[in-house]
């Protein structure tokens, strides 16, 4: 075909679920509305996702090399299928998700033209949370055009759900991308101490605080691996970039700039002034797990459906550039970087559990401060975990 061809529809997908399991899901929504509006900050204003998201830009550089290498053994493995369907597991709102399936795409026409093979008719899924920003995303579609360098037939659809459940039929992908998502729980670990002012753990939580979070991390990560071995062909592939951290003595140990210190403490100096009560801050947790190489690698090996094909620990330094941390000011415009990057993935959050309690723009004011007062650490504990897998 001469033609190139973008569909985009939003619509669910057959997940196989029965009525009552459906419910249950309904139920456990209700019992953690936060975690139900997990979601970015949509639209593509000053504050938005879609414009504040260059760090996960520069995470999809960084992982270009594993994701062209993984698309070309895909398709050689799989001699060339006449269609091939990709789906980006937590796709959020903007204009990245195209970065990644546009490089998908343009590997996969080079690919054919060196083994003169004809290229196939591509379906690109991009999935999250039912109230992300779709709308917002479908309206780069004209982007993603312009960064194809082929006629590829290529058909756009959004899927809105969980990527800890079912959402593709059985042995329908052949390729996975998922980027700065599966750090995000399904759910706020169950028994955790709200006694102090702490998002996240921290060198002082109990050890049964770690135990509640890293257990939630192997039940979510061991389901999204077995929903997604049921979806995925054999020889299949996946690349998922997450944070994690590095391995060190202490499992809870995490140091002073690690982003949810830095909103703990923001939200501690609301309360100190008076802003927020401390009550409505120590009932506040975070859904999120910072694995390490050896945790990642020891759920994918208990799972079995998957082999590990790379996995490879990069710097995680939020993606500003060391020369903005020169003179104060340089700081201060750095800190204010970093403060709208997590303001825009955490304001939903914060929003659903503060409400009007809250002031969310002298809360980030805060936290760009603490940024740019912690610029000199060099012992950061965060890594960015590339793996790629094939499916058995």
């Amino acid at each position: 075909m001469n033609s190139r061809f973008i569909r985009s529809i939003s619509s669910s997908r057959c997940d196989g679920k029965s009525e009552n399991e459906m419910n249950n899901g309904d139920e456990e929504s209700s019992k953690h509305p936060l975690v139900s509006i997990l979601s970015t900050r949509g639209g593509d204003g000053h504050n938005s996702y879609s414009t504040n998201s260059l760090l996960q830009r520069r995470v999809l550089s960084m992982t270009k090399p594993i994701l062209v290498k993984n698309t070309i053994e895909m398709m050689t493995n799989l001699e060339f299928p006449e269609c091939i369907k990709l789906a980006d597991l937590g796709c959020s709102s903007g204009q990245n998700t195209f970065l990644v399936m546009s490089e998908i795409v343009n590997t996969i026409n080079v690919l054919c033209q060196e083994w003169n093979q004809n290229p196939p008719e591509i379906d690109c899924c991009l999935n999250d949370l039912p109230n992300n920003d779709f709308n917002t995303t479908f309206k780069f579609l004209t982007f993603f055009n312009d960064k194809l360098t082929s006629k590829i037939p290529c058909f756009v659809s959004g899927v809105p759900g969980s990527f800890y459940s079912r959402l593709f039929p059985r042995k329908s992908l052949h390729f996975v991308h998922s980027s700065y998502s599966l750090h995000y729980l399904s759910k706020v670990p169950d028994g955790l101490e709200k006694n102090k002012m702490s998002l996240y753990i921290t060198s002082s939580s109990p050890p049964s605080e770690y135990n509640a979070y890293i257990n939630q991390f192997v039940r979510d990560f061991t389901a999204f691996l077995r929903m997604r071995s049921e979806e995925m062909v054999s020889n299949g592939r996946m690349v998922l970039t997450l944070i994690g951290r590095k391995t060190l003595d202490d499992p809870r140990y995490r140091d002073c700039c690690h982003w949810l210190t830095l909103l703990s403490d923001s939200l501690c100096d609301l309360v100190y002034e008076g802003l927020v009560s401390a009550s409505k801050v120590n009932s506040f947790k975070v859904p999120f797990y910072d694995p390490n190489e050896e945790e990642v690698k020891e759920i994918i090996r208990n799972e079995g459906s998957f082999m590990v094909n790379d996995l490879e620990p990069h710097v995680f330094d939020l993606g500003l550039s060391k020369e903005e941390y020169g003179l104060q000011s340089d700081r201060g415009k750095a800190g204010e970087k970093e403060a709208n990057c997590i303001r825009a993935v955490t304001e939903m959050m914060l929003v659903s559990h503060f409400g009007d309690a809250i002031n969310i723009d002298t809360l980030f004011e805060k936290y760009a401060h603490h940024v740019s007062q912690h610029a000199s650490c060099k012992n950061k504990t965060s890594v960015s975990l590339v793996v790629s897998l094939i499916r058995k």
